[in-house]
This record gives C-alpha cells, structure tokens and sequence, in this order.
C-alpha cells in the first residue's frame, strides 16, 4: 500500500519481462517439456495421479471464460473440461457480444452464477492435457489449496518465471498464483475475491491476491504435474502495456499488495503425489 496521493511504481506490481518463448529458444524448450511429459509417466506420476483423482468427492465447478470468436483453442479446452467427472458449469461469452475488458466482462458472467466448490477463470488461448481437471481438482484440494494454478510448460509465454514447470516437481505452495490463463478459486476464496473487481487489464490484482490470502491464512499453490500450455498468443499482446500499468497503478494506489521482486516464491515444494 503506498501514502496518500501517492502511486505505487510500476517495478513493484510488475515482472519486468514480457516472458515470450520464440524461434530456437522455444524449440530447445518443446524439446524438454517433451522429456518432462515422458518423465511424468515413466515415473508413475500420472498413474499415481489418476488413482488420486479416482477415490476424490465429486465437486460442482464453475468454468468462466471470455473468448474472442477467432479462439482455436478455446473449444477444444472447454469439451476437455467438461469431460470430467465432477459436475462442470460453464458460463462462457465472446467478446463480440462483451465488450469490455477482461475483468470487467467477467463480472458479467459470474453475477447471476450460484456458488461453486471450485471457480476455474480459463482465458482462450490455452490448452489443457488430457483427464486435467480431475487430476487438478485432486491435487489442488490433497494439497489443501485456496487459490491454484496449473503450471504453464517451458515452452509458454510466461510473463511470471515462477509459473513455468518445475522439472520432476508435483506442486509448489507460493505466495503468488497469476490471474491467467488458469486461476482456480476454492469456495471461500471465491467468496471474497469474485466477482473481479470492473478492471480491464487487471495487471497487480494478483498481488493484491496474494496479501489478501496472507491476511486470510489462505494457502496458494502451483501444479507442476499437470502443465497448460499457453503458447499461440504473448502476454499482453492485445493491449497497451501503458494502460495497464496505469490502471495498476490507481487500483493498487490504496491497497495492500505482494511487492513484484518477491513474488512467486516458493513455500514448500512437493515430489509426490499424496497417497
């Protein structure tokens, strides 16, 4: 939080890098993602992770999402989603018909929406893996998180290091979850951090996130066994960096926040799957 009639600097809400994997970077980068999956199997880690899933409750969960028409993955990511074992609602609109940004048309769609066990916001341009949620679902809550992300593979677009995979990890508790592509809420962290507040970018309410759950003894964590990939569009690409910041700056000027240099840090990391 900063002094009255002050603003905060960019450098604390912000990573500082714009995360883009490209040309021979991001081939040597597939390269090992591809190595990390093969060793996700031959470990027994997914196995262990579908039994997990197996013997879980069933859950309602929430899927919200504001796609653009031209999406290519968007409806691929949602019939996955939906083939789960859990009960999963979702409330999806385009932007052809919201036409605000991105939190502020999430407000939209989550305003008549009932109370879920679990509220995934799932941006369009990502993919998940195969029997995701159910493994997610079962790791998140075996791991007693509030506030979840998946990992995004070595290969995405990343504005924020600590959301790639980590090799040979299955979770990482954090002080710091991303608000994309995929943030899942449990209950009662949904309870009081959605609706999103009416932001169009949204950069910093992450770390404004990340306070709230020290204050409300949330626990927050990273799922590196089940990575996303979100690798078709750069971060930030459809907006100016300019604008964002400026909105972070008004948003986060009376507000408590994690500062940007300590963000994403791990707590605890853990190497199997609990039994």
């Amino acid at each position: 939080m900063t002094d009255a009639g002050s603003l905060p600097d960019p450098s604390t809400f912000s990573s500082g890098v714009h995360g883009t994997v490209a040309g021979k970077r991001g081939a040597l980068r597939r390269v090992a993602d591809q190595g990390l999956d093969a060793w996700l199997t031959l470990s027994g880690t997914r196995r262990r992770i579908a039994r997990l899933a197996a013997r879980a409750p069933r859950r309602d969960v929430l899927v919200a999402t504001v796609f653009v028409p031209e999406s290519r993955c968007i409806g691929p990511t949602l019939d996955e989603l939906r083939g789960s074992r859990h009960h999963v609602r979702v409330a999806a609109g385009s932007t052809a018909d919201l036409r605000e940004g991105k939190f502020q048309n999430l407000r939209q769609l989550l305003a008549d929406q009932e109370p879920a066990d679990w509220t995934l916001v799932v941006d369009d341009d990502l993919r998940v893996p195969r029997n995701f949620l159910d493994g997610f679902i079962a790791l998140v809550e075996a791991f007693e998180f509030d506030l979840a992300q998946p990992a995004q593979t070595l290969a995405s677009h990343a504005a924020w290091p600590s959301a790639r995979r980590v090799p040979f990890s299955v979770a990482r508790q954090t002080n710091f979850v991303e608000i994309g592509p995929l943030t899942a809420f449990r209950r009662r962290a949904a309870a009081e951090l959605l609706p999103p507040p009416p932001l169009a970018m949204g950069w910093g309410l992450d770390l404004h996130w990340g306070a709230l759950a020290q204050e409300h003894g949330w626990k927050l964590g990273v799922i590196d066994a089940l990575p996303v990939r979100h690798e078709w569009r750069p971060v930030g690409g459809s907006y100016s960096a300019a604008d964002a910041a400026a909105e972070a700056q008004r948003f986060l000027a009376d507000k408590p926040y994690i500062h940007a240099a300590d963000a994403g840090r791990t707590i605890e990391e853990y190497r199997a799957v609990p039994q």
